[in-house]
């Protein structure tokens, strides 16, 4: 094939094309060449594709829609939230629209009291909209244009006097993130209206009637759809346009789906809709009236004749008699009622106002919800309000409702549903009084019965379950951000209290408690978080005085002092875990004493004297640990040294080490920070992360080129405004192959276009740090500021201005950069500017506050604005070392607590969580002054449950009282619902019910399975007593601690109990008794665990235990009531031998087969086993094949 030449444009001069050949080579050579480069580049894409699952491509951000995300010049954020939610219309009608309907919801929500300015919401829909800014952008450098939907109430920026010296504070702005949830819901809103809006269009457009009724309808449906505010009156449309316009039946040929045809459709087919209209106003009529949109005047014309002589007309082989016609004509009526959005609308108001909600616990609720329950708070609500729930406590009685644990009423008052009923009556009924008027009357009270309480209030009480749910997980989120912003707004530790924001971060030595293996370790981090050296010290605080123990302890504790003299730490953290760490942290100042004490004064740096040493949270450490992020950033590390390295990081840049686990793992989503956080799905709870992080950040900012050297610290780089996780990612690979930036400006030439760059500039910190501390190029001082690139004008001005005003020399050409550094080396000069004064004299006064943040930022430029460092309480303190919260080790609360030593005074105890505790002769019971003797009442081993009557948190000790006058006693451990009445005689009864069962003395067991359970025979039957036949329970046995009791439910009021023998048992101490035994024994039959235990001995024996039940020679009864039916049996056939099989009443867990030869019955008894049925020594896996054997041998007994 002859090759075509390339054409090249007329006019070109050839002298011209001939110096290019010269300097760039032949065009066509130039063009193979990046044909090959594509072609190379299609192949590694391919390749990528090929060679990683596409889970992996999603984790890592290489997908293709990332790289489209990447190279959009629009805020990731923004790309994804449009693309959630769709195209977002930006027309200034649509933004006005909006605004009005954000503005009526807060208005709703918050009354009167609500500040906020309607033009204020228009702005930030404009800037957030059509200018791409997002919120972070817009709370620190749009203040002017949304001042009421900013908290600035701790400003200086608000109206009053600006104060330099003031330092500002990190701010959440709820109010800018709410404005963005209401926008979210609108354009939601919007979408589905426009949505139904054509399909109802189209739906109608395919009807086969199209009446002058059905046509009416439409209209009206459309109406009500475009009045419609929220997603709840659009379900009510919805359903409206459904009932009237149901879908059309398939074409013929089309497969179909079957489906359950509703009563109001049947009814519609068979022509009763028809009679249905006849008994007066329509449904939309009467939701017209209602909402007092339309008030009729004409009264009804009552029909010539009865409902029942009218309803023949409409007899049907469907509808055979008249009663039947009006039952299904009054059906219609209310359904369409009970579907009309006005009324919907009406009745939702009142019962939204008006309803209360009660619980009471169920049977099994009684036995395990007690004063310490997480459900106590809401076990007896007596009519609480709707409207008066706030916080969990809805998803508290969801969740106990779930769990069968708790019985939940919803009612409305009586005064409340006669107002319905009366309304609905008055607008409803006929004003006449003749006898044809009463008979009409009587059917139309019907149709509001049946759709007021058959209808509408059910269907309202499943939206006021799913709003309570809604109000309660706002609450909670809410709850659970501020806790998750109050960690992450905390300052780093700074050396010796230094505020200065120039200063290093400390060098830290870290330090975490292991018991043996991994040993206690230490670690050092550099001042930028680096990993410099690493310490085991695993015997440093030893308590053996065996003198090898003791060499050890010694040259531990030479090793750590040689440590410290090494690396010179700041500070050192010690991970608080459990109760070593306090014998850890005696053993560390014990030696750096005795350092002290040995060498000349001379020669110890002062800082010795006074070394910091703080306890730290270990609980996001060890998420780190065991994150995939640990891996990649500290690779053939040990576990302990992540987990202490982590710590260190925490100490110097807490933003920095939570983003680190909020990678595409979410691993920050493990991390406990509020005791209801489950109730929480997962993407509700990471959304509220991201919010946080995302205004934290950009109110801290992010250096640089520091992070270009030290990759840890680019985690928060994802919620820089304009940025994510994809941008992040490729801007931080960019900069890490530059190495450093001098300019702001140069981040274009870093793969983000200008509208991203404008979002994220002044929240980049460009400073001489990293690898630019090498340069001797110029750094601009602005670009050291979170002043705006777009403002750089006005602070040269003013610095110029203040410089001018300061010295002589304001016209020379280098008085620019003179002032710069003249303003940030002399701050105290921007206090003679009268800021007020000056924004006149420069016509600026609409400036204000982008003027404050400029001075601020001349004074002193990047200031850290989080809440300074504080090391824990001693509350914080004794709660990290026990590992226990307020709820679980509050004074009044019931434990658990082992014996170790006794006295005659009083007996050391351990609790579960590792306390100890102080048990007084005095407290033991309400005759302790009659106790001579405490160790004659109780011996080390055992375990007792007590209440705990005070914590001494210093000591870290806890004293009990099991006296049975304090243990009955009711103690609240917060504050009492008002609602909340507990029945007192189910109170008295519970309470009379603890006391023999508190007496009941067995050996409570650690053991952790869904089918064992701490409680006595008598609370297992209990238990047992609703669930069904062949349910199972593992309970402590009172044979001792190498036994267990499995029960299982045979029949109502028949249960088995098998002995489960316990062997291969540690006895080093009390707790490991208390632990299931490696090997469990039930009979002959060995098994390794309770899941085997299930599987092979329960869940055959139940499957025979159901064969046996549902024979049909099974009879139910006593055994003297199965031989008066085998009697009767035996009447009727006389030549015949009688039998059946029943359950044994006297031994529980056998069957009993009784029989009639001749005349009296005989008995003979059927053991059950996994296996099968033991019939006369025999086992029989089929029990047909036993019957056999049985006639066969009848004689053989």
């Amino acid at each position: 094939m002859r090759r075509k030449k390339m054409k090249y444009k007329q006019g070109t001069d050839s002298n011209a094309l001939r110096y290019a050949n010269d300097v760039f080579g032949d065009p066509e050579e130039l063009l193979k060449l990046r044909k090959k480069d594509l072609k190379y580049n299609e192949k590694i894409e391919r390749k990528l594709e090929d060679e990683f699952e596409p889970m992996v491509l999603t984790e890592k951000y290489m997908t293709e829609k990332d790289d489209e995300i990447r190279k959009l010049d629009v805020p990731e954020r923004m790309q994804i939230f449009e693309e959630a939610i769709g195209i977002v219309s930006l027309d200034d009608m649509s933004i006005q629209e909006e605004s009005n309907w954000i503005y009526a919801r807060l208005l709703q929500e918050q009354g009167q009291g609500c500040l906020i300015n309607k033009d204020d919401i228009v702005n930030f829909l404009e800037m957030y909209h059509v200018q791409k800014l997002e919120i972070p952008f817009i709370a620190m450098y749009r203040k002017e244009q949304c001042r009421s939907l900013l908290d600035s109430s701790d400003d200086d920026d608000d109206g009053s006097d600006f104060n330099l010296d003031k330092k500002l504070e990190t701010k959440w702005h709820k109010g800018l993130w709410m404005i963005q949830d209401l926008d979210k819901k609108w354009i939601l809103l919007r979408k589905r209206k426009t949505a139904l809006f054509g399909y109802y269009t189209k739906r109608f457009e395919e009807e086969t009637c199209k009446s002058d009724l059905n046509k009416s309808l439409f209209e009206s449906v459309m109406k009500s759809l475009k009045a419609t505010e929220t997603e709840r009156e659009v379900d009510d449309v919805d359903s409206k346009f459904n009932l009237h316009f149901p879908h059309c039946e398939i074409d013929e040929g089309q497969y179909k789906r079957p489906n359950r045809k509703s009563q109001y459709s049947i009814c519609s087919k068979f022509g009763i809709k028809e009679f249905a209209n006849k008994f007066g106003y329509s449904a939309e009529q009467l939701g017209l009236a209602l909402s007092l949109e339309k008030v009729f005047v004409d009264e009804l014309e009552d029909a010539k004749k009865t409902p029942e002589e009218m309803a023949l007309n409409y007899e049907c082989a469907m509808f055979g008699d008249s009663q039947a016609v009006l039952k299904g004509a009054r059906h219609m009526a209310a359904v369409e009622i009970s579907c009309e959005p006005s009324i919907r609308k009406y009745v939702r108001g009142i019962f939204m106002e008006n309803a209360v909600v009660s619980t009471s616990p169920t049977p099994d609720g009684n036995v395990v919800i007690d004063s310490f329950h997480r459900f106590s708070a809401v076990k007896w609500l007596r009519e609480k309000p709707l409207r008066k729930f706030d916080g969990v406590q809805w998803l508290l009685i969801q969740k106990a409702e779930e769990e069968k644990l708790l019985l939940v009423t919803f009612k409305l008052p009586k005064n409340q549903m006669n107002r319905i009923i009366s309304e609905c009556s008055e607008h409803y009924l006929s004003v006449g009084v003749s006898k044809y008027a009463q008979l009409w009357n009587e059917q139309r009270k019907l149709i509001l019965d049946d759709a007021v309480h058959g209808l509408l209030l059910p269907s309202v009480e499943k939206e006021a379950r799913s709003l309570l749910i809604s109000r309660a997980k706002t609450q909670l989120l809410s709850e659970y951000g501020q806790v998750l912003w109050n960690k992450v707004s905390s300052g780093p530790y700074r050396k010796n209290n230094n505020t200065s924001d120039e200063e290093a971060a400390p060098r830290v030595l870290t330090c975490c408690w292991g018991p043996v293996n991994p040993e206690t370790t230490f670690v050092m981090l550099d001042s930028s978080g680096e990993l410099v050296d690493v310490l085991y010290a695993g015997s440093i605080a030893l308590r053996s005085r065996d003198v090898n123990d003791q060499k050890r302890k010694k040259m531990d504790q030479d090793r750590f002092l040689k440590f410290i003299k090494d690396h010179q730490p700041d500070v050192l953290a010690l991970a608080a875990v459990n109760l070593s760490c306090v014998r850890l942290k005696d053993e560390i100042y014990e030696a750096i004493f005795q350092m002290v004490e040995e060498l000349p004064l001379n020669y110890v740096d002062d800082r010795i004297y006074d070394f910091p040493l703080v306890y730290a949270d270990e609980s996001l450490p060890r998420l780190y640990e065991n994150s995939r992020i640990s891996s990649e950033q500290l690779p053939q590390q040990a576990g302990i040294v992540k987990r202490a390295v982590s710590l260190g990081r925490y100490l110097q840049n807490p933003l920095a080490m939570i983003s680190t686990l909020c990678g595409p793992g979410r691993d920050i989503l493990s991390w406990k920070l509020h005791s209801f956080q489950d109730f929480l799905d997962p993407d509700e709870k990471y959304e509220m992360v991201e919010q946080v992080m995302v205004d934290i950040t950009n109110q801290v900012g992010i250096d640089i080129n520091l992070a270009a050297s030290h990759e840890w610290l680019f985690s928060p780089l994802q919620f820089v405004s304009g940025l994510g996780p994809r941008k992040a990612a490729s801007l931080q690979k960019s900069l890490v192959r530059a190495g450093s930036i001098f300019v702001r400006k140069e981040l274009i030439n870093h793969g983000i276009g200008k509208k991203v760059f404008v979002n994220a500039a002044g929240f980049l910190r460009i400073r001489r740090s990293g690898l630019a501390c090498s340069s001797s190029q110029f750094i601009d001082l602005l670009d050291d500021t979170r002043i705006h690139p777009e403002s750089y004008g006005l602070a040269q001005e003013l610095a110029k201005d203040v410089y001018a005003h300061d010295t002589v020399r304001g016209d020379e050409d280098d008085a620019m950069e003179m002032a710069i550094e003249h303003v940030r080396d002399e701050p105290a000069s921007l206090r003679k500017i009268v800021l007020d004064e000056y924004l006149r004299s420069k016509n600026q006064e609409d400036k204000k506050e982008t003027y404050s943040l400029i001075m601020r930022e001349l004074s002193c430029g990047f200031q850290d604005w989080r809440s300074q460092f504080k090391e824990v309480d001693s509350d914080e303190e004794f709660y990290m070392i026990s590992g226990e919260t307020k709820e679980t080790i509050g004074e009044g609360r019931i434990v658990q607590a082992t014996v170790k030593k006794v006295t005659s005074g009083k007996a050391k105890c351990v609790l579960d969580c590792g306390l100890p505790g102080i048990l007084l002769k005095e407290d033991y019971s309400d005759d302790g002054k009659d106790i001579v003797d405490l160790s004659n009442k109780l011996c080390e081993g055992d375990i007792v449950t007590c209440k705990v009557k005070s914590i001494l948190k210093q000591r870290y000790h806890v004293l009990l009282v099991c006296k049975e006058s304090e243990m009955r006693k009711h103690r609240n451990l917060g504050d009492v619902d008002d609602y909340y009445h507990e029945e007192e005689r189910n109170s008295v009864l519970i309470e009379k019910e603890k006391v023999p069962k508190e007496k009941k003395q067995f050996k409570s067991r650690m053991i952790v399975h869904p089918r064992f359970q701490n409680i006595t025979a008598e609370q297992a039957t209990v238990y047992l007593s609703d669930k069904n036949i062949g349910e199972s329970i593992v309970r402590p046995s009172s044979r001792g601690l190498n036994h267990l009791t499995l029960m299982i439910k045979i029949s109502d009021n028949v249960y088995a109990n098998k002995e489960i023998i316990e062997g291969e048992k540690e006895n080093k101490d009390i707790v490991s008794l208390q632990r299931i035994g490696k090997t469990l024994k039930i009979g002959n039959e060995t098994f390794e665990d309770l899941d085997e235990v299930m599987d092979r001995y329960v869940d055959p024996l139940v499957t025979h235990l159901m064969t046996m039940l549902n024979h049909r020679k099974f009879r139910t009864g006593t055994k003297s009531e199965i031989d008066d039916l085998l009697r009767v049996e035996k009447g009727v056939n006389p030549k015949m031998v009688v039998y059946s099989f029943g359950v044994s009443h006297e031994h529980p867990g056998s069957f009993i087969l009784s029989y009639i030869r001749s005349a009296n019955p005989h008995h003979e008894y059927i053991g059950l086993y996994p296996k099968g049925f033991k019939f006369r020594k025999r086992m029989f896996g089929d029990l047909d094949k036993l019957a056999a054997y049985f006639k066969r041998h009848i004689d053989n007994q």
